[in-house]
């Protein structure tokens, strides 16, 4: 095991961010995330975990009252997760929060529709598809189509894609994205960087250390840990599994296609083949071109090389030379 603990795992997640003892962390995070709009003074847990009923859903969201310095107050839902296709869900946990809110037994009162604007920070701890979201940060408004004018601070979605962050440590300027950074490569680090830059790192740095946990603590991590394994290399495969099916229908389909060229065109037939043969290889550099990003995305993630190989269809001698 490495000298930090993973901090998207639930309960690293949880106890980085949705502890007591740690809110100095979660305050200072917003507050580089939220540099120069929002100065976050102090906040409140509402709930320290909101667990999904389902397995399938399974990611903690951390929720929290916050005020700023000149007392403005907000709600921020952390929300951590490890699978694809959860931006609907995002949506729905928003609005629940939005309508705790609403003072049901007073409908006909301008005061009932009153309620704090909820700021939705999401981890995205996968490759994300293109219509999902196309770069590290995405930031979603209630604006106008035309005018891109925000019109109301009511609703807010912060998305953070980490495989598409690509600093080094020494490309990262801002506060910011050193805690992008630090929380991305934590589990392989053997020293906690920036620390002289920043003081919030060395309190970092004593929670997250994995020689200080207590047996029942460990015991708790570790499975927490195999959970996001497990669900890392599943995905992975299930994510091969189609892409593999998809490129065996296309090399039907692209022999039904010469066939019938061949048929109609004749002498073209030799030129039809050639074409298919280009096709056939070009795809099969792009699957293999494929298994390896896969394979570096989930090593980034700190799978081990068994599991690796196991969720990108790689020889375990190929992972290894990825590394």
């Amino acid at each position: 095991m490495g000298k930090y603990i993973n901090p998207f795992t639930d309960w690293g997640f949880k106890r980085l961010f949705g502890q007591e003892f740690s809110k100095p962390l979660l305050i200072s995070f917003l507050n580089d995330l939220l540099v120069d709009e929002l100065h976050v003074k102090d906040l409140t847990f509402r709930d320290k975990e909101l667990l999904p009923p389902t397995k399938d859903q399974r990611g903690i969201i951390c929720d929290v009252y916050c005020e700023t310095d000149t007392g403005e107050r907000f709600i921020v839902e952390m929300q951590n997760r490890w699978q694809p296709n959860f931006l609907d869900r995002t949506i729905c946990y928003t609005c629940r929060s939005i309508l705790d809110q609403v003072d049901k037994g007073r409908a006909e009162s301008e005061d009932a529709y009153k309620f704090l604007p909820v700021y939705t920070i999401c981890f995205m701890n996968y490759m994300p598809r293109t219509d999902e979201v196309s770069k590290f940060r995405t930031d979603i408004v209630l604006a106008d189509k035309d005018t891109k004018m925000q019109v109301s601070n009511k609703i807010r979605f912060i998305y953070l894609a980490l495989p598409l962050f690509k600093n080094k440590a020494e490309e990262c300027v801002t506060d910011f994205e050193k805690w992008i950074y630090v929380l991305k490569h934590m589990e392989a680090l053997s020293r906690m960087p920036f620390t002289a830059q920043k003081e919030i790192f060395k309190q970092l740095e004593d929670y997250a250390d994995s020689h200080r946990l207590t047996k029942k603590e460990w015991e708790a991590y570790e499975n927490s840990l195999w959970v996001v394994r497990d669900n890392m290399a599943c995905m992975a495969a299930a994510e091969r599994e189609a892409r593999e099916k998809g490129h065996a229908e296309g090399r039907a389909e692209g022999r039904a296609e010469g066939r019938a060229e061949g048929r109609a065109e004749g002498r073209a037939e030799g030129r039809a083949e050639g074409r298919a043969e280009g096709r056939a290889e070009g795809r099969a550099e792009g699957r293999a071109e494929e298994k390896k990003a896969i394979a570096r995305n989930l090593l980034a993630m700190g799978l081990t090389i068994e599991q690796v190989a196991q969720g990108s269809g790689l020889p375990i001698e190929e992972v290894k030379s990825l590394q």
